[in-house]
């Protein structure tokens, strides 16, 4: 599925932003600067492994050198991977599943911006904007500036997704949407941000579409538990046309169970609804989100 899509390692965000989180809890959340904490894959320890879910209970092979796709950021001058920030972001829903948080969007710095371009594909097919990575590198720090002030005034505007067509197995034609240079970099941005939350989420035995993680650690996971356990069965399972049918309402509503930021969430909404271009002609997206997306995918 990986190499269908414009979906790449969540960049692990550097900078401190110097802000705490606010966040609507059973009580105050004060965030104190720490290392962050080690790693990001959950390592369950088997002990009953006949009780437990198959996937899951293989996941104590998963080690160090598990297989994950590499991040594409270079460390920073400090060393420092992770913002102090974010880490108070992930402490905070670690502490308390429930929390809801109504302050992200400051988190969205000119760093992590920059960091998130070049975590994007140099050779990646240009958008409806006909921006290369390149030439966009060439004013980089002119234009995340501009991009940033637009993102946090309220001005920045989500581009039409630029439909294309690539050929499945069994013959018929895989709609792909290619998201504007711009667009890719915000949408990585945000998806930074929301793994801060969701990542704390996650149960052990989910592997799609996470950082650190992909198809080779679930099938190393599904063999393990395979081998340790009786099984008889396994069952092979997709949703027909699921990219096409996502309702918009119902992906925001789900969101909003951890994020009240309405700033994230307008930002979200403008994805969703930015439309397709094919052939120079704009349709709407009522429904359905283009596959290829970064943040929609």
């Amino acid at each position: 599925m990986h190499e269908n899509r414009e979906t790449f390692p969540a960049p692990e965000p550097k900078f401190d932003t110097g802000r705490t989180v606010k966040a609507i809890s059973h009580k105050t959340v004060v965030h104190a600067g720490k290392e962050s904490d080690p790693g990001i894959v959950p390592m369950n320890q088997p002990n009953k492994v006949g009780r437990r879910p198959i996937a899951e209970a293989g996941e104590g092979r998963l080690g160090a050198k598990e297989n994950s796709s590499p991040s594409n950021l270079s460390p920073t001058q400090s060393g420092k991977r992770r913002s102090q920030g974010l880490w108070g972001v992930r402490q905070a829903a670690r502490r308390n599943p429930k929390t809801r948080f109504t302050t992200l969007l400051h988190h969205l710095t000119v760093p992590l911006l920059r960091d998130c371009f070049y975590a994007l594909k140099r050779q990646a097919a240009p958008g409806v904007d006909g921006m290369r990575w390149k030439e966009y590198e060439q004013q980089l720090e002119t234009r995340l500036v501009d991009l940033h002030r637009r993102i946090h005034r309220g001005a920045y505007r989500a581009k039409p997704s630029r439909r294309v067509y690539i050929p499945k197995p069994d013959g018929r034609l895989r709609p792909l949407g290619i998201a504007a240079l711009e667009d890719k970099i915000v949408q990585q941005a945000v998806v930074v941000l929301l793994n801060q939350i969701y990542e704390e989420d996650f149960l052990g035995f989910s592997y799609g579409f996470r950082p650190g993680r992909g198809p080779h650690a679930a099938l190393d996971a599904l063999n393990v538990a395979i081998e340790r356990m009786p099984v008889k069965w396994v069952l092979d399972a997709d949703i027909r046309g699921f990219f096409d049918h996502v309702d918009h309402e119902w992906t925001l509503k789900f969101v909003q169970h951890r994020v009240a930021d309405r700033r994230i969430l307008r930002l979200i909404r403008k994805w969703l609804r930015a439309g397709a271009s094919e052939d120079g002609q704009w349709s709407e997206t009522k429904v359905g989100t283009p596959q290829g997306a970064v943040m929609t995918a």
